[in-house]
């Protein structure tokens, strides 16, 4: 199987990780568009344009499904990329994990990008998931570009703003934005006690369950759906980079993070 990610830039590394753990087999395509990054400032119509440039990139290499792995472009563009793709190819969006976090816990922190934070769409979903519990919503400003720079000292001191903003004892921190789950022990960190919750996990085993597959192996639940590799094994899975809708290789800055090096340690199908 084929599975392409779309993002402004790294935040696809989560979800992409995430798919790589589960289906070691599977083919990964990453399209990002690092000429308009950020995507969190932009008017929602560009936001859809750019997703869409790079959801085309990514499939005209044959995807068998597709994951908008950013909470800003999932905002904006899924119903636009789902009338272009669908029902050929399967497009999965994120959500913020506030529905889990509030069904076990009874006070969250949702950490978003200023842009995300009071949004309509994100008390939306605050009203329809909050379950009664006590939600704080924690603006990040600047941690968002800090991850995507790798530049630790920034991180660091985003990290530290948004956790004095966090009510203390708090019991689960949601990450709203793709970017925040490559420094999420940094964030553990900043808010001892607190339980993360990302988006990673459920948008790999989602994707997957549209195409048919789990993570062990299999597919419809028939033994053998993972492809043998020449001299037996599991073959592993290849690796594309689109920057912009041309081939290139993972961005340096990618290898920054435990993600970006476990997808740097497969094969390109060049």
């Amino acid at each position: 199987m084929k599975i392409g990610l779309v993002d402004s830039g790294i935040g696809l590394l989560a979800a992409a990780a995430a798919v790589r753990r589960m289906r070691v087999d599977a083919d990964l395509v990453l399209s990002s568009d690092p000429e308009g990054l950020p995507w969190g400032p932009r008017a929602g119509e560009d936001v859809t344009e750019r997703a869409l440039q790079c959801a085309k990139a990514a499939a005209s290499l044959g995807l068998d499904a597709l994951i908008v792995a950013c909470n800003t472009a999932s905002v904006h563009a899924l119903p636009t990329l789902r009338a272009a793709f669908e029902p050929g190819l399967p497009v999965i969006g994120t959500v913020p994990a506030i529905k889990p976090a509030a069904a076990a816990h009874r006070s969250v922190a949702i950490w978003a990008t200023p842009a995300t934070t009071g949004s309509v769409y994100q008390r939306a979903l605050i009203e329809e998931f909050g379950n009664g519990a006590e939600i704080t919503e924690v603006p990040c400003p600047g941690l968002a570009d800090a991850v995507q720079a790798a530049d630790a000292e920034a991180v660091a001191a985003a990290v530290g703003a948004a956790a004095a903003l966090t009510p203390a004892g708090v019991g689960a921190v949601v990450l709203g934005c793709t970017h925040y789950e490559l420094v999420g022990d940094r964030i553990s960190a900043a808010v001892p006690g607190a339980a993360l919750y990302g988006s990673a996990d459920a948008v790999a085993a989602q994707a997957l369950r549209r195409l048919g597959a789990d993570g062990d192996g299999t597919i419809d639940g028939v033994a053998g759906g993972t492809p043998a590799a020449p001299g037996g094994g599991t073959r592993p899975g290849t690796l594309d980079v689109l920057l912009n809708g041309r081939p290139s290789a993972l961005p340096e800055v990618a290898l920054a993070y435990r993600e970006g090096a476990l997808l740097a340690a497969t094969p390109a199908t060049a």
